[in-house]
């Protein structure tokens, strides 16, 4: 049988994602039908819903800053443990080039 596609990534502005909350939140429709009107997939709609409880203080959660500054941290984290592996390696090579 035919498989479905995967859609293509699509990335959303900030002040689309927190309309299509508001949309949610009022309550006249329903996720899956804002979802399926604005062509968008459930999950990600009950996703920016669920981060939307999280940053209004409605749910237990990461904030959204939270993430960005987690995100930033590990990035950094990771670039300081490659130049810590590259000193190390430096390090190896000129402790054999002084013997």
């Amino acid at each position: 049988m035919g498989k479905k596609k995967p859609r293509p990534r699509r990335s959303f502005t900030p002040e689309f994602k927190a309309e299509i909350v508001d949309l949610c939140r009022r309550g006249d429709r329903s996720v899956g039908q804002v979802a399926k009107d604005f062509d968008l997939t459930e999950t990600a709609v009950r996703e920016w819903v669920r981060q939307a409880q999280v940053d209004a203080g409605e749910r237990d959660g990461l904030t959204s800053s939270e993430r960005d500054e987690l995100a930033a941290l590990r990035r950094e984290n990771r670039r300081l443990r490659e130049d810590v592996e590259v000193l190390k390696r430096a390090t190896a090579f000129f402790a054999t080039e002084t013997r």
